[in-house]
């Protein structure tokens, strides 16, 4: 893939992520056991975990304009979403109430980070992974 399309196709890549990562809220109430913990009964924490992925997500829009301006905001992204996942993973099997994050958040946060991660430029690829 030339670069210039590997820049194309990560300019698309953030700005859908940064969209969806505005839709956790209604993906929480529509899907609860996939996308809420605690059976959807801890609200507080749904409500401060969607701030959080709606400011991630205005910056990861903007972030498409100019994405090699703005590297490291894209590897904080593929490394949380990683680290993120794995915990939730770890916590899913643990706990029998929350194993629907194995196929809801988990895989989708998995995925966020190996699209960015591979439509990154090698050289930034290279700087994530060392």
């Amino acid at each position: 893939m030339n670069d210039s399309t590997r820049e194309k196709l990560l300019k698309t890549a953030l700005m859908a992520f940064g969209a969806i990562f505005f839709l956790i809220y209604p993906l929480g109430l529509v899907w609860p056991s996939g996308w809420q913990w605690h059976g959807g009964e801890g609200k507080y924490y749904l409500q401060m975990i969607c701030g959080v992925y709606a400011v991630l997500g205005a910056f990861l829009i903007a972030a498409a304009r100019e994405p090699s301006a703005h590297r490291s905001l894209i590897s904080f992204t593929v490394w949380s979403s990683i680290v993120h996942a794995g915990i939730m993973a770890a916590q899913s099997i643990y706990d029998g109430h929350e194993t629907g994050h194995l196929i809801g958040d988990v895989p989708a946060l998995l995925l966020v980070a190996a699209v960015l991660w591979f439509l990154s430029p090698a050289k930034q690829r290279v700087s994530i992974t060392t």
